[in-house]
């Protein structure tokens, strides 16, 4: 059975920085191309990040390019994603994706 379990959301003054993470489990995820993408209410899920099976190929989306980072560890079966320099507007619940499947998701606050 997929599992995908993001981790590291929370509340964050603007400028902050978080680290997410998703575990994954039930699929071999050193060979699948991973995701990150973000939803706020009342809007289509945005794609975020993507990062190839081997962390050569890297691809953001512009409203997050030179602030965010897509990493993976593919012994610990686990995507991160570095969020640097965020703001209000970044406030989504943050989820992780394999192509297929989808976590629960994490909540990221950006406010004073």
């Amino acid at each position: 059975q997929v599992r995908l379990v993001e981790s590291g959301g929370g509340l964050v003054q603007p400028g902050g920085s978080l680290r997410l993470s998703c575990a994954a489990s039930g699929f071999p995820f050193s060979r699948y191309v991973m995701n990150w993408y973000r939803q706020v209410p009342g809007k289509e899920r945005e794609f975020l990040a993507l990062i190839d099976k081997f962390s050569v190929v890297k691809t953001y989306a512009n409203s997050v390019k030179g602030r965010f980072t897509i990493s993976r560890d593919n012994a610990n079966n686990t995507l991160y994603l570095q969020m640097n320099g965020l703001q209000p507007e970044d406030t989504a619940v943050y989820y992780c994706n394999n192509g297929g499947s989808w976590g629960q998701g994490t909540q990221v606050t950006v406010s004073s």
